[in-house]
């Protein structure tokens, strides 16, 4: 009887590692992850950053921020500023941007919930609201490491005491550790069917009652965009301004949530499609995104702005910005919209030409589009490669992305929705900063194939 005992109670220990470590996953809720990293992607001070804010386990305890440059920076200082929204508790730091080994801020957090994080380089301001979230243990975990704790010690106590040497009692203890081990093994089975844990800091569950939120979410934004000033001219730097209006209220939008590593992102074109930008602005008021930017000749600019709201889905809105000013030579303006000015948030293409399969793609099919790239790609906005997407009159804009192809190249699916030719842009960072290789491509309809 001994030896059985001693066998369980190391059956029982060597259970306790193994569901520990199984058992020690983060909570999630709110589209957020309790200790997991929050990446903002910023388009500051002339420069293309990621900012980012590392998940802290506890509080009171250091908030490290960092900011990693997608483009040639020299050492860009910006300045730090976190605020709690709920007692307004205020730290400051600095951190420098870097492509490679950012040097974090550690700054100290008192407590959990709504924070504001601003930041300041050269003359810009932005302020990104986040949450600071601290994983809290659960239910389950009480019953898990409980019914552990109860089996290990009915064990332990039985060997020290001498118990096994009494049946009675050595049927008792194993039957009681049985129990423990069997509460616990069962709430780990049926734990994932379990809703997780709300993070301490977590946003309050939204409901189809809550004041301004619809049973199937929140509506779209309206966006009412604008230049300062109202006529930029060709060559000069202007803001676009971008202010997000809820449909139903009149009130400023101030719910996005971050997607694909940003709050927003937009894509200028000219008309013709030879100026391209990717861009990501910064929240400068409630409702109010705001980038800076300089067109390099006069004429008609389309803005496309992808955003999405807490509780909601995705939303594209579409403007148009006028700039004015004198054209420049002929001879300094492609021939070609397919050799547009690669400067779309870095460095420019690399000579690699897109292939495309089927060649003569037909609307409503998928096609796939290939590029060769250099070693060491990293990620960019939480992808290896972009893919945007505009008809050539501008009603139509896609973005699609690249979803880890192995070897030294990208690979995109994208169905066309319908004839006509498109213009295209494919992007990807390395070290040396954001690549954007532009082409064209030409679509025809269905029945032209048959």
């Amino acid at each position: 009887m001994i030896r059985r005992l001693r066998a369980a109670a190391i059956l029982v220990l060597c259970l306790v590692a193994v569901l520990v470590v199984g058992a020690a996953v983060p909570a999630a809720a709110h589209n957020v992850t309790a200790g997991a990293d929050l990446r903002i992607a910023q388009t500051i001070a002339g420069a293309e950053v990621t900012v980012v804010i590392k998940g802290t386990p506890r509080v009171p305890g250091p908030l490290r921020i960092g900011v990693i440059a997608y483009q040639p920076v020299a050492a860009l200082p910006v300045g730090l500023e976190v605020r709690s929204v709920e007692d307004g508790r205020t730290v400051t730091g600095t951190a420098r941007a870097a492509a490679r080994d950012p040097q974090y801020a550690r700054l100290q957090v008192e407590r959990t919930g709504p924070h504001e994080l601003k930041l300041t380089a050269g003359n810009e301001v932005a302020v990104i609201p986040f949450r600071v979230l601290v994983d809290r243990g659960s239910a389950g975990d009480f019953l898990i490491y409980g019914g552990l704790f109860v089996a290990g010690l009915l064990l332990a106590g039985g060997l020290l005491t001498g118990a096994p040497a009494r049946r009675g009692a050595a049927m008792l203890l194993a039957a009681g550790a049985a129990a423990g081990v069997t509460v616990a093994v069962m709430v780990i089975v049926f734990e994932p069917w379990m809703p997780p844990p709300v993070p301490d800091g977590a946003a309050p569950e939204a409901s189809s009652s809550g004041a301004g939120v619809a049973a199937g979410g929140r509506p779209y934004a309206q966006a009412r965009v604008a230049t300062v000033p109202a006529r930029p001219e060709a060559g000069e730097e202007f803001t676009l301004r971008i202010d997000l209006v809820d449909g139903s209220t009149g009130r400023p939008v101030d719910d996005l949530t971050v997607h694909h590593e940003a709050l927003a992102h937009v894509v200028v074109t000219s008309e013709d499609g030879r100026y391209f930008r990717h861009l990501h602005p910064l929240r400068t008021a409630p409702g109010r995104l705001e980038v800076r930017m300089r067109a390099d000749r006069p004429g008609r600019y389309l803005a496309h702005t992808e955003l999405e709201r807490e509780n909601s889905g995705g939303q594209l809105t579409s403007a148009t910005v006028t700039v004015g000013g004198e054209a420049p030579a002929p001879e300094q303006l492609s021939s070609d919209p397919a050799t547009s000015d690669p400067a779309g948030a870095g460095a420019g293409g690399v000579g690699a030409v897109p292939r495309v399969r089927p060649g003569a793609p037909v609307a409503g099919r998928p096609a796939t589009i290939e590029l060769d790239t250099p070693a060491g790609v990293r990620p960019w906005l939480g992808m290896a490669g972009h893919l945007l997407i505009r008809s050539q009159d501008g009603a139509f804009f896609g973005h699609v992305h690249e979803m880890g192809t192995p070897g030294s190249r990208l690979r995109f699916t994208f169905s066309f929705p319908q004839a006509g030719r498109y213009l295209a842009w494919a992007q990807y960072a390395t070290g040396e900063g954001v690549v954007t290789v532009p082409f064209a491509v030409d679509v025809t309809a269905p029945e032209a194939t048959r």
